[in-house]
């Protein structure tokens, strides 16, 4: 059993990332598609592009935040496997949601629609250019599979930590904030 845990910090990081991205994937399915109350899209468009944004924020800073506080070590117990799967599903999950906000914002900005949070904040949109606007459209939506499919091995692996080895390797990030 481990005893290091994140700190609450690094665990506020997680859940906040946690629920802005389950936010975020229902928003990003309805929204587009057929059939759909036009005012009820712009609305979901709006919510996916802004919270885009604040995922990314808050992923960086999470990142600037595990540079200047590494995470504990994984239990001496764990098998060297375990390990390395671990730090390449966590480096693979960070890349995936840069990646997912970066192509969203291409996507968005080069085909000359507004991301109304940087728009307020006076942040300039590069020109519109409809190929690379496509292009960007197409890495998001194939990258949505990869992302779902890595956050979904991210998930089983917690809960198998959890619930069937009770390892406490799941009790290193849970509860959200550490206790008392």
């Amino acid at each position: 059993m481990t005893t290091g845990g994140y700190g609450p910090t690094a665990r506020l990081f997680h859940w906040i990332t946690v629920l802005l991205v389950l936010g975020m994937v229902p928003a990003g399915v309805v929204m587009v598609q057929e059939g759909l109350d036009r005012t009820l899209q712009n609305q979901l468009f709006i919510f996916h592009k802004n919270v885009g944004v604040l995922v990314l924020v808050v992923v960086l800073a999470r990142l600037a935040w595990r540079a200047v506080t590494p995470p504990p070590p994984p239990p001496p117990t764990m098998p060297d496997w375990q390990k390395t799967t671990s730090a390449w599903v966590h480096r693979v999950l960070y890349g995936l949601l840069i990646f997912m906000a970066v192509s969203g914002y291409l996507r968005v900005t080069l085909g000359g629609f507004p991301i109304e949070a940087l728009d307020a904040l006076g942040v300039p949109r590069p020109p519109r250019n409809d190929t690379l606007a496509a292009m960007a459209q197409r890495a998001h939506f194939l990258g949505k599979f990869a992302l779902m499919g890595v956050i979904a091995l991210h998930v089983l692996a917690a809960l198998w930590h959890g619930v069937a080895k009770r390892d406490g390797v799941f009790s290193r990030m849970w509860p959200p904030l550490p206790r008392q």
